[in-house]
């Protein structure tokens, strides 16, 4: 990439169990998994799934959590997800996720109209929760 325009880069989610998190979205979001049979043998510290060429999510196990100095105060961050984060997606994907979450039992919010996010009003959003509790908004904007 050549574009240095301010982007994101990543987010780290606290989760339990990092290989089953990264199934998750693999599964659910079609998100790809990176370093998990690496994380599995012991020679990465966490795995991650790639949301797309730019971003990706870091999947950090809680037992982590006492390597956190960066901060005064880093390390009792484990265990509290972030608010939320938000994926954006074609209108047809954004149906097939809905419907494969209603499939499996995995609870969705209702769906909302008009919110306002990083492209301006997206026409509809809903939230749902992965299986550590880190709350996922899906939203289209065609």
């Amino acid at each position: 990439m050549t574009d240095n325009t301010t982007r994101l880069d990543h987010v780290v989610l606290w989760v339990r169990d990092p290989v089953a998190a990264a199934g998750f979205y693999e599964k659910n979001l079609g998100f790809e998994p990176l370093r998990v049979t690496e994380y599995a043998a012991g020679t990465v510290s966490f795995p991650s799934v790639r949301l797309n060429d730019e971003t990706i999510l870091d999947l950090a196990p809680h037992t982590m959590a006492d390597r956190m100095r960066m901060l005064p105060g880093a390390d009792a961050s484990a265990g509290h997800p972030v608010n939320h984060i938000c994926v954006s997606l074609p209108p047809d994907d954004f149906d097939a996720l809905r419907a494969r979450l209603q499939e499996q039992s995995i609870p969705v919010s209702d769906l909302s109209h008009d919110s306002y996010g990083a492209r301006g009003m997206a026409r509809r959003s809903f939230y749902f929760g992965d299986p550590d509790g880190n709350i996922i908004e899906a939203r289209h904007y065609e």
